[in-house]
């Protein structure tokens, strides 16, 4: 059996707006390698638990850690959103955020000056994965449609060369096509590029084709989390079923 690396921990994390108490005590335990999906229904806590391990929101208490390959752990806590970038973290947001006025090419190299990508070119992996985001390279991002603007948004990611890939929402009002082509892009991210993910989300039909594990939030707290074999019936029907 492989051995289990792990790579970031949220440990007791707790969050506030304003006088509203968001995040309750929050544990999470992302492993090398591994597919992990933050599930819950809309509103629990999910996009607020990645903007605190991405820095866009502070820690009101609690500890996030990260280690990367052949390193010691280290806190992320104090460290600015563009630091924990170039210490392998990378990030799609939910809604995608590209800039619809630049082209192709000018998203991707705003996105390499953000990360650790020191030779400004684009990874050659990157292009094997989405051939548009090269065929494309002279066009306005906002003339895409919403699949090859979705390939976009990962595309920015990987060109930082990242070991964890946060994805939010990937799916968010996608067809069924959509669900299967980011399936198998998610598939080959984990598998042939060995990246780290962790995946937001709530569609568990999606979730059981690409997850190892799982983390489950209801009203800001932990529910459970484990193997996603040990997502049952009654988790899915207590915690998710709306």
């Amino acid at each position: 059996m492989r051995k289990e690396i792990l790579m970031l921990s949220v440990k007791s994390v707790n969050q506030y707006y304003g006088n509203n108490h968001i995040l309750w005590d929050i544990n999470l335990e992302l492993y090398r390698g591994q597919c992990t999906c933050l599930i819950g229904r809309d509103g629990v806590g999910k996009t607020t638990l990645i903007n605190c391990i991405m820095g866009h929101l502070p820690v009101k208490s609690g500890t996030i850690s990260w280690q990367s390959a052949n390193e010691e752990p280290q806190s992320l806590l104090h460290l600015p959103v563009e630091t924990r970038a170039k210490m392998g973290i990378g990030y799609v947001p939910q809604g995608r955020q590209i800039f619809s006025q630049m082209s192709v090419d000018e998203n991707l190299q705003i996105a390499m000056m953000a990360g650790r990508n020191k030779t400004r070119r684009v990874p050659e992996q990157v292009y094997e994965l989405f051939p548009l985001l090269k065929e494309m390279g002279a066009r306005k991002a906002g003339e895409l449609d919403e699949n090859q603007q979705q390939q976009l948004a990962i595309g920015r990611a990987l060109v930082q060369e990242p070991e964890l890939l946060i994805l939010d929402e990937p799916t968010e009002h996608a067809s069924e096509a959509m669900s299967a082509s980011m399936s198998n892009i998610i598939h080959r991210l984990n598998r042939d590029l060995s990246l780290t993910l962790l995946l937001v989300g709530h569609q568990l039909p999606f979730i059981r084709t690409v997850a190892d594990r799982f983390c489950l939030l209801d009203d800001g707290r932990n529910v459970a989390q484990g193997t996603l074999a040990e997502l049952n019936e009654g988790l899915v029907k207590n915690h998710l079923t709306v």
